[in-house]
């Protein structure tokens, strides 16, 4: 296994130093894991796409328009 440094603003190591039993190694290693798996997900269901970058932006706000109009009705 490999060493890597990470920073982290001083309010968070404070708020970690409050969890001495948890091996925040652990949970970042588990962060990185996820990520990468999301992230192969969206490389595979984006690798045959015709979508430009630019339509897929566009699609992802008329979504997100689309979201925020659903659930302020139902709040």
């Amino acid at each position: 296994m490999v060493n890597m440094t990470l920073a982290v603003p001083k309010e968070l190591k404070h708020e970690m130093d409050d969890f001495p039993e948890i091996n925040w190694s652990e949970v970042a290693r588990i962060a990185f894991r996820r990520r990468i798996e999301a992230l192969r997900i969206v490389k595979e269901f984006t690798s045959e796409s015709e979508l430009t970058e630019k339509d897929a932006i566009e699609l992802g706000r008329k979504v997100n328009k689309a979201l925020r109009k659903r659930y302020a009705r139902t709040s």
